[in-house]
């Protein structure tokens, strides 16, 4: 059966077009001549049968068509670009690890470690991919995780690290307000962390001496600990992260 897929060469000037807005840089990035990026996507367009650019006022602009191809094959460029990536790093003269971790801990805890760990298995080629929950972890074929909950997965084998001590944060101009100085959480925004809707309820519970909010569980949500702390900063309110 005839396959009707273009020349990868054909998708990847025509990729770097779309997201130049032009052909001229979309040349310059590639490396070739002008004419030779406006002859590849002169035969793109032949191929499909649908024009995919124009020219304009502006300069060369993706058509509707255009744009809605690009949406589709643009991923498909990245998940092909990172298979072979992934390909090129198999080693045959040394281990291979694969580590997953959600970024909290991949940043603040195991990033730092690694320098160590490589130091002491110098054969080892290592793979960090970061997922942005625990959630999306349980599937992966990853060697090591390092995550923050408590399950066991099967065929895993669970080891803990560490304990977790949670602190209440704010920006520097919330912490000046007469009510949050006398520990009165009632006026201030909660913000939470959408994979753990209950921490502020288990919080105050260990926090009698302040004064929580009646409704625990409203307020922003965030998926990342690093989306909850930039929205601290800029003061939206207060934000429950690992100490």
């Amino acid at each position: 059966m005839r396959r009707h897929i273009p020349s990868t060469r054909a998708l990847l000037i025509f990729d770097a077009v779309a997201r130049h807005h032009g052909v001229g840089k979309a040349a310059e990035e590639l490396c070739l001549t002008h004419s030779a990026v406006s002859q590849q996507l002169r035969l793109l367009e032949e191929q499909i049968g649908v024009r995919l650019v124009q020219r304009t006022a502006r300069g060369t602009e993706l058509t509707e068509a255009g744009k809605r191809y690009h949406g589709q094959i643009s991923g498909d460029l990245l998940r092909l670009q990172n298979h072979t990536l992934e390909a090129m790093a198999q080693r045959t003269d040394g281990l291979r690890l694969l580590v997953g971790a959600v970024p909290v801990l991949a940043e603040g805890w195991l990033t730092p470690r690694l320098p160590e760990f490589i130091s002491r298995h110098p054969g080892c080629s290592l793979h960090l991919q970061v997922f942005p929950t625990h959630l999306y972890m349980e599937d992966m074929p990853f060697d090591v995780g390092v995550q923050y909950d408590d399950a066991v997965w099967p065929g895993a084998n669970a080891l803990q690290l560490m304990g977790e001590s949670c602190v209440a944060v704010c920006s520097p101009g919330a912490k000046g307000r007469p009510a949050m100085a006398r520990g009165d959480f009632r006026a201030a925004p909660l913000l939470q962390l959408r994979t753990r809707m209950g921490a502020w309820e288990e919080w105050f519970g260990q926090a009698a001496h302040l004064r929580a909010p009646e409704n625990l569980v409203a307020g922003h949500r965030f998926d990342l600990f690093s989306s909850l702390v930039a929205a601290v900063r800029a003061d939206l309110g207060v934000g429950l992260v690992p100490e």
